[in-house]
């Protein structure tokens, strides 16, 4: 059986109501040779019947009990086929050439493991303007991803290697796994930007990861804790990595301080002792 081009890969929970939206904008690109995996992680809505209304023999629709996003684009990565891995939020949606501008992009640069693109932002039906901090870097970006998840994830097609190198998911995670995904892929591994907007991002509603888990800076900390006990650092990321540790302690410490929570400042102090040179 031959290998498909892209294995593109959606994870869903309860997303009947956007679901259909990202499906059609896969099964409508250009470049046809593709297989869509759609992982649904428990999904406790309609979201069953209305995949297995679509007979697209691309389509590969697995369940999973439900254990979160990094356990379903984990899922969808050990079953995929091809060795280039696109990923695609089940609230967002891909411009038809998507895939058609991507695989021009990998032919012509083939050194590169990681892609990603130009996105459009959507607000409760809003075009949104993204601001300076958001511009998509390429090349050695280890420094951008420092700061910010600074490559959206519907937006990235990734080689299977990469995560052979720097591993899948981290399942333990609730939220930024993508940042924490990026720190550990970036640190060795160039980014190609693609400079066209692919991929049409939908915000605003309430289950998004970030209004669920509002505290996203300790998510962060551990990231970059894991980071700096790795090992894997040469002394200029080490040195980052601490500074931007320092900079996320600093901030969640303040809230603290606030709450009185005396043990949650001595355990940042005690992180930050502990990788201070």
């Amino acid at each position: 059986m031959k290998v498909p081009d892209f294995s593109i890969i959606i994870p869903t929970f309860n997303r009947a109501l956007f679901l259909n939206t990202a499906i059609d904008s896969v099964l409508n690109q250009t470049h046809t040779d593709f297989e869509l995996i759609i992982i649904d992680d428990g999904s406790l809505d309609n979201t069953r019947s209305l995949v297995e209304s679509c007979h697209d023999t691309r389509l590969n629709y697995i369940i999973t009990e439900h254990k979160g996003v990094s356990s379903a684009r984990n899922t969808g990565i050990k079953n995929a086929k091809s060795d280039w891995l696109c990923f695609l939020d089940s609230d967002d949606k891909f411009r038809k050439d998507k895939l058609a501008i991507t695989y021009d992009a990998i032919q012509n640069n083939p050194d590169y493991k990681i892609f990603h693109t130009e996105e459009i932002w959507y607000m409760n039906g809003k075009l949104l303007d993204q601001k300076k901090i958001h511009k998509k870097p390429s090349g050695h970006v280890f420094p951008n991803a420092l700061k910010i998840c600074c490559i959206g994830m519907s937006t990235s097609t990734i080689h299977r290697s990469a995560f052979d190198e720097a591993g899948l998911f981290d399942e333990s995670m609730q939220a930024c796994e993508d940042y924490d995904l990026w720190l550990r892929m970036t640190l060795t591994m160039p980014v190609f930007l693609i400079k066209e907007a692919l991929t049409i991002k939908q915000g605003g509603h309430k289950d998004q990861l970030s209004r669920t888990y509002p505290a996203m800076d300790r998510f962060r900390i551990y990231s970059l804790d894991k980071l700096l006990s790795s090992g894997k650092l040469d002394k200029s990321q080490y040195n980052l990595a601490y500074q931007e540790l320092e900079h996320r302690c600093n901030i969640v410490s303040k809230g603290a301080v606030k709450r009185g929570n005396l043990d949650e400042i001595e355990e940042y102090k005690q992180m930050l002792g502990k990788y201070r040179n």
